[in-house]
């Protein structure tokens, strides 16, 4: 839900050091699209650009941007988040990302999201997630048998998040907080 000051979250950029890895690993086990690529003179170098998107009616949603440098030794991007639209969708993509060996595979529940967290070919932390219909006091993260059925796995994710603080419908959840967004918006600049 956007806010009533009419800015929402569209898009991100990071530099990699190896376009043709990274767009390999965003298109080809991400389901991502090329939507354009270049090159672009900048004030200090030249960079090279690959914009990417699962979305038609977003132009790119990942910026993939020639120039980080090797000798950065700190990530600074602390995770890449998609949207999954079942939970099925999210085994499937589990099942590929296990058959293509990406760095650090681990699936969790968070109580108000089912999460898939991975490394891509350098070391950006990507999730994918599925929002559950509840609400539970953050941080949460417990280990998902992610293998359950569909059906089986979310009866088994609503019964650990019953025993966890704050439990509600995420209805009543996203209330309060559009209400607390709503006057902060109303706060004069």
């Amino acid at each position: 839900m956007a806010s009533n000051d009419g800015l929402t979250f569209s898009h991100m950029g990071f530099f990699v050091r190896d376009i043709a890895s990274m767009t390999r690993f965003y298109t080809e086990i991400l389901g991502m699209t090329v939507t354009d690529c270049g090159d672009l003179a900048t004030p200090a170098d030249p960079v090279e650009l690959v914009f990417l998107s699962r979305d038609p009616h977003n132009h790119h949603q990942i910026a993939l941007v020639s120039g980080r440098p090797a000798e950065v030794t700190f990530n600074v991007i602390n995770q890449i988040s998609f949207a999954a639209s079942s939970v099925e969708t999210l085994q499937k993509f589990y099942k590929r990302l296990q058959k293509a060996a990406v760095e650090e595979l681990v699936a969790v529940t968070h109580g108000i999201s089912l999460s898939v967290y991975f490394n891509d070919p350098e070391g950006n932390r990507v999730e994918l997630y599925f929002d559950t219909p509840w609400y539970v006091t953050q941080p949460a993260r417990v280990a998902l048998p992610i293998e359950l059925q569909a059906e089986e796995l979310m009866q088994w994710v609503e019964a650990h998040a019953r025993t966890l603080e704050g439990f509600r419908p995420r209805n009543e959840w996203t209330k309060e907080i559009k209400m607390r967004i709503e006057a902060n918006d109303a706060k004069p600049d």
